[in-house]
C-alpha cells in the first residue's frame, strides 16, 4: 500500500525489488516499507464491526441449549457473541469476548481457573450464584460480578431458584493474543464456600467505607458483587448534583473500592444513565466497549449507523469508532452496563478521545500519551 506522501512508503514494484523481496522470503525476513503504511495508519483501524445482538431474537436459542448439552459436558453452557469480522479469535470487539451462560434450578458447573478475566451481568432469573476462592455470592436481576484472573470459580442455581440468563464477559482474546493463557479444572470439581455468604458485598456495601486494617495484595477488586440496587441509587443521586457527562449522561465507574481504579487490571465495568428524552453528544476513544441495556429503550448511533435498543439487548462499539446515545422515552431514564478494555489503554498510555463536532470535525478532549 503505497501513499504519495513525505515520509511514508511509497516505493514503487521494479523485476529487481521483486527479486529482493523473494531472496529476503527464503530467510523468513522481509522489506518493512511493503507493509509499513498499513501496520503503522494514520488512525486506529479497527477490524471490529458495530454489532447489535437483540435478545428477543437470541433467548429462545440459549434456553434450548439447555436440551442439548449439559454443563458437564460442555464445561459451560454458553451462546457466544461473535463480532461478524473477529471470528477468528472468537471476539465480541476487539480483544473482548462475551456470550449468554444459561443455568436451571439445580445446575452447578465445575470450578475451574484460568488466566482470563471474566465478569458477568444478571440477565434474568433467581437463585443464581458464583463462588469465587470461597466467597459464595447471590445473584439477582442486573448485578454485576467479577471472577478475576486466577481465582478458583463455579456457578449454579439453587434448586429453589428459576431459570438464569446472565451475560459473560472476558479479555480471552487479549491474553491468547499475548500467548499467556492458562487453565485449570478444581481437582476436586467443586469447592466449599469459606466465607460468609455475600461476605465482600457486606464488607464494602458502604458509600465510601472500607474495612479497618484490611489485608489485600491482588491487583483485582476484594469487592466481588455490585448490586443493582445500591448501583441505581448511586446514579439517581449523583444526578441530583451533576449535568452528567455530555457524551455519556450520568455516568459512574465499578471501582476497586481500596485504590479507586478499574476492578480488574485488563477490564473496566461502568454504568451510565441517560434522563428522559436525553440525547449524547458524539466522540470516538481508543479501546472497545460491550453494551447492555439494563434499563429502558433507546438507541445508539455507532460510525453513522442507528442502532434501536431495549432492555436486555446487547451491542459494541470498536475503538475509535464515533458513537452516541439517546434515551427514545420522554419519562423514564434508561441505563447501560458497559465492560470495556480501557485499562489496558491507560496502563500502556494508549488513551485518547476525541469530540466529533457537527461540522465533521473533532477536537482533542484526552490523551495519555
Amino acid at each position: 500500500m503505497r501513499e504519495d506522501i513525505i515520509g511514508r512508503a511509497n516505493v514503487e514494484d521494479t523485476p529487481e525489488l521483486e527479486a529482493y523481496y523473494r531472496e529476503l522470503a527464503k530467510h523468513e525476513a522481509g522489506a518493512l516499507w511493503t507493509v509499513a503504511n498499513k501496520i503503522e495508519p494514520w488512525f486506529p483501524q479497527s477490524t471490529s464491526t458495530p454489532t447489535l445482538w437483540r435478545f428477543k431474537d437470541l433467548r429462545e436459542l440459549v434456553l434450548r441449549s439447555v436440551d442439548l448439552v449439559t454443563p458437564e459436558k460442555a464445561g459451560r453452557r454458553v451462546v457466544m457473541l461473535a463480532n461478524p469480522t473477529r471470528k477468528d479469535v472468537s471476539a465480541s470487539v476487539g480483544w473482548l469476548y462475551s456470550g449468554l451462560q444459561v443455568m436451571r434450578p439445580g445446575e452447578e458447573a465445575s470450578a475451574h481457573c484460568h488466566s482470563a478475566s471474566a465478569l458477568r451481568f444478571i440477565m434474568e432469573g433467581s437463585g443464581a450464584y458464583t463462588v469465587v476462592d470461597g466467597h459464595k455470592m447471590m445473584l439477582n436481576a442486573r448485578d454485576f460480578v467479577l471472577t478475576p484472573n486466577g481465582t478458583w470459580h463455579q456457578h449454579g442455581v439453587e434448586e429453589s431458584g428459576e431459570w438464569c440468563i446472565w451475560q459473560d464477559g472476558l479479555d480471552i482474546p487479549l491474553v491468547n493474543a499475548l500467548e499467556a493463557n492458562f487453565y485449570a479444572v478444581h481437582p476436586d470439581l467443586a469447592q466449599q464456600p469459606t466465607f460468609p455468604v455475600d461476605d465482600t458485598t457486606l464488607s464494602f456495601g458502604g458509600p465510601g467505607l472500607v474495612p479497618v486494617d484490611f489485608k489485600w495484595d491482588m491487583a483485582y477488586s476484594p469487592l466481588f458483587k455490585y448490586t443493582w440496587d445500591a448501583t441505581y441509587e448511586s446514579l439517581q443521586r449523583y444526578a441530583r448534583v451533576t449535568d452528567g457527562s455530555p457524551y455519556d449522561g450520568i455516568i459512574q465507574q465499578f471501582i476497586n473500592p481500596l485504590t479507586g481504579g478499574p476492578v480488574m487490571p485488563t477490564m473496566g465495568a461502568a454504568m451510565q444513565m441517560l434522563r428522559p428524552g436525553e440525547h449524547t453528544r458524539a466522540h470516538r476513544h481508543t479501546g472497545s466497549i460491550m453494551y447492555q441495556v439494563a434499563k429502558g429503550r433507546g438507541y445508539s448511533v455507532i460510525d453513522g449507523r442507528r442502532f434501536d435498543w431495549q432492555e436486555k439487548d446487547i451491542f459494541c462499539v470498536p475503538s475509535w469508532a464515533v458513537h452516541e446515545h439517546a434515551n427514545l422515552s420522554d419519562t423514564d431514564d434508561a441505563c447501560l452496563f458497559s465492560f470495556n478494555d480501557l485499562p489496558v489503554m491507560r496502563a500502556l498510555g494508549l488513551y485518547r478521545e476525541e469530540a466529533w463536532l457537527d461540522n465533521g470535525g473533532h477536537q482533542t478532549i484526552t490523551t495519555d500519551q
